[in-house]
């Protein structure tokens, strides 16, 4: 059914990378989930008050919350795919994010208020009329959020969408929610305790609170700067030590505007020696080459590492074998020896992790009494930094 959707309404779909292709993929998946939330509620909210089930009645509302949440990811689709402007350069693609916070305070305030008539069901019990009807409609609904729990989970994977890929588990949590509701139905059948039906519905705010909670701080991390996936930190370290000359890299920054517009900078060691110009050339193909194939606007900082003189690369094979048995999270980049009549500073820079926990003036005692003891006349001058990644070893 996804590839047969996928034929009718998206045309040039071999291409999701496209704007206007992920947009035409996030209509779809959004018109598509308000179709069939909207039919479930229809059909629980007419079970549910045909049977007197709160639990019915609530799961249907957990129907209609769904359908709304469609609504806001289907307009912050179609506000992400805005082209940047003056005012916004960096384009509108964070409104999908935003789209997805929305969904997830929706997602509370319904939890609340199913939690408030449920809680009341318990202290009123009221009887509740098992429907075969009703048991039809719960069945259908499992089958329903089964397939759009695939649905939205491989939209999401094409156009690398966090918004579906939460939609799709909050169909997954559905899929839960609903089938408890239909156990909650024959228990009750069969025990005659008409409370069943209000601790069910409790139970069913309960999951949908949790539900909302875990999207509200998914959804948030985006917006705030969250660290890149560290697949994509390999991937792109990788691809930038697989060119010629290349002799390590640090200090990568990513930064996401939303899907599709994202922003990276980056240090990359050359050999002092090599020609500025040709270094230069290899940067400009770099560049170039992530902007096409990756989509992504990369900005390269040039590091001329000396690899001529046998003292600073000893220097630094020591220091970086010392700081690993200090610290196995930290590394170091940058070094050089400047000679002077007295003695001779060693510069680095150390990276730490941004969440170190450890003793970091300790650490730079440590290291600087580690160059003493390879030779007196050894002077560390340390720059402390933290990574906005992880620390490598470059």
């Amino acid at each position: 059914m996804t590839k047969l959707l996928i034929r009718l309404f998206i045309r040039d779909s071999q291409h999701p990378e496209k704007p206007a292709v992920r947009t035409a993929y996030g209509r779809m998946a959004g018109l598509v989930g308000i179709a069939c939330n909207l039919l479930l509620f229809a059909g629980k909210l007419t079970a549910g008050f045909l049977a007197g089930s709160i639990a019915i009645m609530a799961d249907a509302l957990n129907n209609l919350s769904d359908a709304s949440s469609n609504i806001v990811s289907l307009v912050g689709f179609q506000l992400g795919a805005k082209k940047p402007d003056n005012e916004h350069p960096f384009g509108h693609a964070r409104y999908e994010y935003l789209a997805g916070l929305t969904v997830s305070v929706m997602i509370l305030a319904i939890g609340l208020s199913l939690l408030k008539e449920s809680v009341v069901k318990v202290l009123s019990p009221v009887t509740v009329t098992f429907s075969w009807l009703s048991v039809g409609v719960l069945c259908a609904s499992i089958l329903v959020k089964l397939w759009m729990n695939l649905f939205n989970k491989a939209i999401g994977e094409i156009i690398h969408s966090e918004t579906l890929i939460a939609t799709a588990a909050d169909s997954r949590n559905d899929v839960v929610t609903t089938a408890a509701v239909l156990a909650a139905t024959f228990l009750v059948r069969f025990t005659g305790l008409p409370i069943l039906d209000g601790l069910m519905g409790v139970g069913v705010a309960g999951f949908i609170l949790w539900s909302g909670a875990g999207l509200i701080k998914d959804t948030l991390s985006p917006l705030l700067g969250k660290s890149p996936d560290p697949a994509l930190v390999k991937h792109i370290e990788d691809k930038i030590l697989s060119y010629p000359g290349v002799l390590g890299v640090h200090d990568l920054m990513v930064h996401d505007y939303g899907p599709g517009q994202q922003f990276a900078s980056i240090h990359i060691e050359f050999p002092a020696e090599s020609n500025i110009l040709e270094a230069h050339d290899m940067v400009d193909n770099i560049e170039r080459d992530f902007m096409a194939q990756e989509h992504i606007l990369l900005t390269i900082h040039y590091d001329p590492v000396v690899t001529t003189d046998a003292a600073v690369g000893e220097m630094r094979s020591y220091l970086k074998a010392r700081l690993k048995a200090l610290e196995p999270v930290a590394d170091l980049h940058d070094l050089r020896l400047v000679p002077g009549p007295t003695h001779t500073n060693v510069v680095f820079d150390l990276c730490l992790p941004a969440d170190y926990k450890g003793d970091r003036a300790a650490l730079v005692a440590a290291l600087r009494a580690a160059a003493k003891e390879k030779d007196e006349k050894y002077n560390c001058v340390i720059q402390v930094e933290h990574s906005y990644v992880s620390c490598d070893e470059n």
